[in-house]
């Protein structure tokens, strides 16, 4: 079961697994009847629905698929059968969980609270999507660094520095200088708190980038990171990009 799945509303829900069931009721399989006086042999079969209708649901499905069961692609064989039983058999799950999820929470005693890749920061989840949904989760974490990195070297005008030293320097508690501007999470009002959030700003983006992307770039032995791990990984970014993306532009 997903970690990902609840993190829906209860109208959403609804919403969700109408779709799904409109989609499994279009591509109901049955095998056509044969012309009259021809007999065919074959594994094939049939949709009930036109194709039209099909493509129009799948459109959907596949986002709330995504969202539900993200390793759908890739964990569910394809089937020769029909094109569509991939999708049919990631909707029968997905809708199992969307119906049971709560309840297996509430029985087995998890009902911690879910961490939800689409609510962390753009800068994050943007760069991580494609990658991650299908199923390359340490490459996925690697692209989100890369974006929070140049989305800060675009705020401060800074594409002669990367990674930490970029983040060192505009997290500086030394006044800005031409060329030099500083992010501020906080006014200087010469408090032990002021150097003590811009500090641990910029020694956290060093250890992100130490400790999570400079590995995952420059080791191609790793193996592949698990779903869970690699989504603490990109939370910790997630953490990052929203700083810098709040943080107020001070120049000289």
């Amino acid at each position: 079961m997903q970690d990902s799945a609840m993190a829906i509303s209860i109208a959403d829900i609804a919403w969700a697994r109408a779709e799904l069931a409109r989609f499994l009721e279009l591509t109901t399989l049955y095998h056509p009847p044969d012309p009259p006086g021809v007999t065919f042999i074959t594994s094939r079969m049939s949709n009930r629905g036109d194709q039209k209708d099909i493509l129009a649901s799948a459109q959907v499905v596949e986002q709330i698929l995504d969202r539900v069961l993200p390793g759908w692609r890739t964990e569910i064989p394809d089937s020769r059968v029909n094109r569509w039983c991939r999708h049919r058999e990631a909707a029968q799950r997905a809708e199992v969980v969307l119906e049971r999820d709560g309840e297996v929470r509430a029985r087995l005693g998890d009902d911690a609270p879910d961490l939800n890749a689409s609510a962390m920061h753009p800068w994050a989840w943007e760069g991580a999507r494609p990658l991650w949904q299908s199923g390359h989760f340490r490459e996925a974490v690697t692209a989100a660094a890369r974006k929070v990195n140049a989305e800060t070297q675009n705020k401060v005008g800074r594409k002669d520095l990367s990674e930490t030293k970029l983040f060192q320097q505009a997290f500086s508690q030394d006044d800005p200088k031409p060329g030099q501007p500083r992010l501020r999470l906080m006014d200087n009002d010469g408090s032990d708190t002021f150097r003590s959030v811009h500090r641990g700003a910029a020694a956290f983006a060093e250890g992100l980038f130490a400790g999570i992307r400079n590995p995952n770039s420059h080791d191609d032995g790793l193996p592949e990171l698990p779903e869970h791990e690699a989504l603490e990984q990109l939370a910790a970014l997630s953490v990052l990009a929203r700083w810098v993306d709040t943080a107020v532009l001070i120049t000289a």
